[in-house]
């Protein structure tokens, strides 16, 4: 190998003073190989992390009701005595308490049961009927067992319980089960709401499968309330709503497929609370809502998320609507609408959670009043302006942890003095491009690859510090761990540089629209 002489460095210099200057020249000609480029393309990657203090700092706010009812469990009751009926050609009833209180008739494939016993009893009901039924009423609460059965009714409910007690639906195990209703039911004095109705209790148990099909009106309803603690239940189609309930509907566990022509679940006069399971729900109106018709001032509906996973996609109506409080302490909860992602009438609390709501036509998240978020990762994704990622009428909006970002054609301006973790608002992006935030020292702050194009973006977090300078970045590329476009670790390298910002104070607006009414 021939040896690299540097002609321009005389041999009179002193040998030290000859190797600084090589090693000057060739740091030279290697800064000369760079690319010049105002996007910093020799950029090796910022690392991308959230910790957990920058997902939850806050305290929490709001309710932590998760309707614990120990008469709920049924494995806190008995029941020794066991009917069974058999549908086919023909429908096989064994009834070992036919002289104790329990009397059953049949007429034309529909079952009617009447129990006036003081015995805890269980029904198990299996085979198959193209035109039949199941009624009951009972003095006592009871367990119906749905043993591998399915029911269709050309002119009615597939199962209607007249009766205001509790009644535990078990899908049994490794079973396949059944229930459809008539389009038009027969002239009744009695309630009929949906193809499984009930005047009492509801509680779903089991691990079996589910399919109710609603032709006539809602899917699955109560004039009570409606749990799910386990199974697999599916709505497949509903006239009306795919669980109805007076009172309430809570979720404990299992999973619920709804697909229906007005709301998902609606709580008319009561709450709702999903503590865990899974929810997937389609619908032309809302998804998930607990509204109030009545006159009684102390009725006041609410909703509590403090787990499971909700996905929702409706063509017309809202996400989650709650006509007083909405609570989100834990959970995953997507939601893509027309209307608001998420709604609330007085107040809406984000504690925890990974949330992402997009909304195509209003805002992505709105509150009629207070806005607090203390925690989670929280992605709104409005419409166009004058419509907000995050909305609360001008409101308080605090924010004392979590970390937030808000796109659309405005957003509500977090409060300097209630808020505790730094915000920016800023201008327009463009959709499926990134925005990158890290301080002068290079310490990431944001990484978000954003669905829409805003004219508007909301961004606080724990990470943003105070009275620091941080450069915003577009393009670029990143790779990594994302949360609907949220970056949860890996790097980035840069794109272009287009402005900076100092947190001078709590809230810094560099651009952007802040709503003020």
């Amino acid at each position: 190998m021939s040896r690299m002489t540097y002609p321009f460095i005389s041999k009179r210099l002193p040998q030290v003073v000859r190797y600084n200057l090589i090693i000057a020249a060739l740091a030279l000609a290697f800064t000369g190989c760079k690319k010049n480029s105002s996007s910093d393309s020799s950029d090796t990657g910022t690392t991308v992390s959230i910790d957990s203090s920058a997902i939850t700092s806050g305290t929490v706010e709001g309710s932590t009701e998760i309707g614990y009812n120990a008469d709920d469990l049924v494995e806190n009751s008995t029941f020794s005595n066991v009917v069974t009926i058999n549908f086919g050609s023909t429908i096989t009833i064994s009834n070992p308490l036919s002289a104790s209180g329990v009397n059953i008739t049949q007429s034309n494939g529909d079952v009617t049961i009447t129990s006036t016993t003081s015995n805890a009893v269980e029904y198990q009901l299996s085979g198959t009927t193209t035109n039949g039924s199941v009624k009951v009423y009972s003095d006592k609460k009871f367990k119906l067992t749905l043993n591998g059965v399915n029911i269709t009714n050309n002119d009615g409910p597939a199962i209607n319980i007249q009766s205001s007690k509790r009644s535990f639906i078990v899908v049994a195990d490794n079973t396949t089960n059944t229930l459809t209703d008539g389009s038009t039911y027969a002239t009744s004095t009695e309630d009929m709401k949906g193809t499984l109705f009930s005047e009492g209790q509801i509680i779903f148990t089991g691990n079996g499968s589910l399919t109710v099909k609603g032709n006539n009106k809602h899917g699955i309803a109560s004039d009570d309330y409606v749990r799910i603690r386990s199974g697999s239940i599916t709505v497949s189609g509903a006239a009306k709503d795919g669980i109805h309930t007076n009172d309430a509907f809570i979720a404990d566990g299992g999973t619920l497929t709804v697909s229906a022509q007005s709301d998902g679940i609606e709580a008319e006069e009561g709450h709702i609370i999903i503590n865990g399971g899974t929810l997937v729900l389609n619908t032309a109106d809302d998804g998930i809502t607990a509204s109030y018709t009545g006159t009684d001032a102390t009725i006041t509906p609410y909703v509590n998320i403090n787990g499971g996973s909700i996905t929702i996609k409706t063509t017309g109506g809202e996400g989650i609507e709650s006509k007083s409080v909405l609570t989100i302490n834990k959970g995953t909860i997507n939601t893509n609408t027309v209307d608001d992602g998420l709604n609330a009438r007085t107040a809406l609390y984000i504690n925890g959670g990974s949330i992402y709501c997009y909304s195509s036509g209003n805002d992505a998240m709105d509150s009629n009043g207070t806005f607090t978020i203390t925690g989670g990762k929280v992605i709104a994704a409005g419409a166009k302006a004058p419509e907000a990622g995050i909305d609360c009428d001008a409101r308080t909006l605090k924010i004392t942890g979590g970390i937030v970002v808000g796109i659309g054609g405005a957003t509500s301006g977090p409060s300097a003095t209630a808020s505790t973790v730094h915000s920016v608002v800023m201008g327009s992006g463009t959709a499926n491009q990134i925005i990158h935030i890290e301080s002068s020292s290079g310490t990431e702050a944001l990484t978000f690859l954003a669905p829409e194009s805003y004219s508007t973006l909301l961004f606080a977090s724990a990470k943003l510090k105070g009275s620091t300078t941080y450069n915003v970045y577009t393009s670029g590329s990143a790779t990594g761990t994302n949360f609907n476009g949220l970056y949860l670790s890996g790097s980035y390298v840069k794109g272009t540089k287009s402005t900076s910002f100092t947190t001078s104070s709590m809230v810094t607006q560099i651009g952007g629209s802040i709503s003020r009414n």
